[in-house]
């Protein structure tokens, strides 16, 4: 274990942490920083203990993204579409980069949780909207993984009673320890436990030269009247990669972890092995999923995680379908573990609750409390006889991708918010780059809109509905741009004084003055909400049709 204890400068102020637990020493899973330590790191082996010491947040947050629900929609992909929509991965990087890029630099500057910035500053009409979608898809995520660790025990010759008991006294034990350290020595376990897909794809001997073309030349697959169901399965990826939940986890997790901003680069280090981890992760379930598959009878027939265990096997022997099934169990308690405490660190902000895994039980009883009931909640629920699971899993992470633009227009919002983060404010790269990307992910929604409405909706017409959605995102961009250029203290266009950044932190809360809501926001607001809640209702119209044809 890395320990670093040279002190030099004075402790940064604790400004708006809303938690004391969350001031002090970094201790985690593989060192500790002393929170008197201002030393500068000088050579290789001291920038890697401190690279040791702050890893965790980024590798965690990639690692419970690659849970039962995309095991679930990455096999679909494969075992549907062959290697055909690995393109999307790939287009998802830097999405998943600048996301949660964003978040942890809320994080360490603002101390405060994502959930509370938003009803500070945007009020709580407007931030409830954020928080209710957050709470609501987390509680259906959470029954996603108990699905998956059902599938896998099943599998296994497990019994579902005994294998969800089991796991939901595992998941509730790792953070009852009232040890930071304790619960991320054991949530790095397991991350380690998703380096099972590596000797999967090795068992599987999926086709290189296809994995290849798959991830560099875009496609969609299938013909008129399956678009719709091809649609829902590219937004249900992009949902599952870039989930809502992520960006609330990795802000609350990092002031946890009391992360500050002197240690962005370390941060930033971090997030990127865990993407590594989530592409590598996801390619190898797709292809594994591919070559097993493929001209086969479940080609394009797929049920659900067990079903591609079994197919698998079938293909390349049973000892890889273990591989595939402990993998899956081993994402799917990730996946349960960042999710759960993703709420119960939101709720916790909001109500006002101490919430922190430096507290034991007696000190944080509400979040302790909220964080065993949501996992108690998920493992009653996948024991109801009749709960339609596959198609709960499907939809789950459909609507995570619908609700997605909402939450990046929030984060968004708050990284130009200057009162909030001062010199560490959105570069214009950085702002025009996430104002892109809630434009394609609402016109990903329109296509799926599209595709509910006109079942039988071709390729060049969702190629067209995209370009329109493009030209009008482009001149909607050029106006806001244009407004925000003469809106001062916006944060865009004006000069940022970024000089000895590391040491600034947000102001305590009750001394920022309240951001002025123009009617121009609150329109574009109200529209998108408006929009959004209609895509949602669409999908789940289009879940229910594709339960009734099967």
């Amino acid at each position: 274990m890395a320990t670093i204890t040279r002190s030099v400068s004075p402790a940064v102020a604790r400004a708006a942490v809303l938690d004391d637990a969350h001031v002090g020493d970094i201790r985690g899973a593989l060192g500790t920083i002393s929170a008197d330590d201002f030393a500068p790191r000088a050579g290789l082996p001291a920038k890697l203990k401190t690279l040791l010491a702050i890893v965790g947040p980024g590798l965690i947050v990639m690692c419970g993204d690659n849970d039962a629900g995309a095991f679930s929609t990455y096999g679909q992909a494969g075992q549907d579409y062959g290697t055909r929509l690995l393109w999307t991965l790939l287009l998802l990087v830097p999405v998943l980069y600048v996301n949660q890029e964003m978040v942890l630099r809320l994080g360490a500057v603002t101390g405060v949780g994502h959930a509370r910035l938003i009803l500070e500053r945007f009020g709580k009409f407007w931030g409830a909207f954020s928080v209710i979608d957050l709470f609501i898809l987390n509680a259906l995520t959470i029954v996603t993984e108990f699905i998956g660790i059902t599938l896998a025990a099943g599998y296994l010759g497990v019994p579902k009673l005994v294998a969800v008991a089991l796991a939901a006294a595992v998941i509730i034990a790792a953070a009852f320890t009232g040890s930071f350290r304790r619960f991320e020595r054991i949530a790095m376990t397991f991350c380690a436990g998703s380096l099972l897909l590596i000797p999967l794809a090795l068992l599987t001997h999926p086709n290189v030269g296809q994995i290849a073309h798959g991830f560099v030349v875009p496609g969609l697959p299938g013909g008129s009247g399956q678009m719709a169901t091809v649609m829902l399965l590219i937004i249900g990826i992009v949902g599952t990669t870039v989930a809502p939940w992520q960006l609330f986890f990795q802000q609350s997790y990092v002031i946890d972890k009391r992360i500050t901003p002197r240690f962005m680069r370390y941060e930033k280090a971090d997030l990127w092995i865990g993407i590594v981890i989530v592409v590598v992760g996801a390619a190898a379930v797709i292809g594994a999923t591919a070559a097993a598959f493929a001209g086969t009878k479940g080609a394009g027939n797929f049920t659900d995680s067990a079903g591609i265990a079994h197919g698998i096997a079938a293909y390349a022997g049973r000892a890889a379908g273990v591989v595939f099934a402990v993998a899956l169990l081993d994402a799917s308690i990730i996946g349960a573990f960042a999710v759960s405490l993703s709420s119960a660190y939101a709720i916790g902000d909001v109500l006002g609750l101490k919430h922190s895994l430096h507290r034991g039980f007696r000190q944080a009883k509400g979040f302790y409390a909220i964080y065993a009931a949501l996992i108690a909640g998920a493992a009653t629920i996948v024991l109801i006889p009749g709960t339609p699971l596959g198609l709960l899993t499907e939809g789950v992470q459909a609507l995570a991708g619908v609700l997605l633009p909402s939450a990046t227009v929030y984060l968004l919002l708050l990284c130009n918010d200057r009162a909030v983060l001062g010199p560490w404010v959105n570069a214009r790269k950085t702002t025009m780059f996430a104002a892109t990307v809630v434009a394609l992910l609402v016109a990903l929604s329109v296509v799926l809109t599209a595709s509910v409405l006109f079942p039988n909706i071709t390729a060049r017409q969702i190629i067209e509905i995209l370009c329109a959605c493009g030209v009008a995102s482009a001149i909607l961009g050029a106006w806001t741009l244009a407004r925000a250029r003469r809106a001062a203290g916006f944060g865009v266009g004006l000069p940022v004084d970024r000089a000895s950044r590391d040491n600034w932190r947000m102001p305590p809360l009750a001394m920022l003055s309240k951001p002025v809501m123009s009617t121009s926001r609150k329109a574009g607001l109200t529209i998108l909400r408006s929009y959004l809640a209609i895509a949602m209702i669409l999908v789940v119209v289009r879940l229910f049709q594709m339960a009734l044809a099967h």
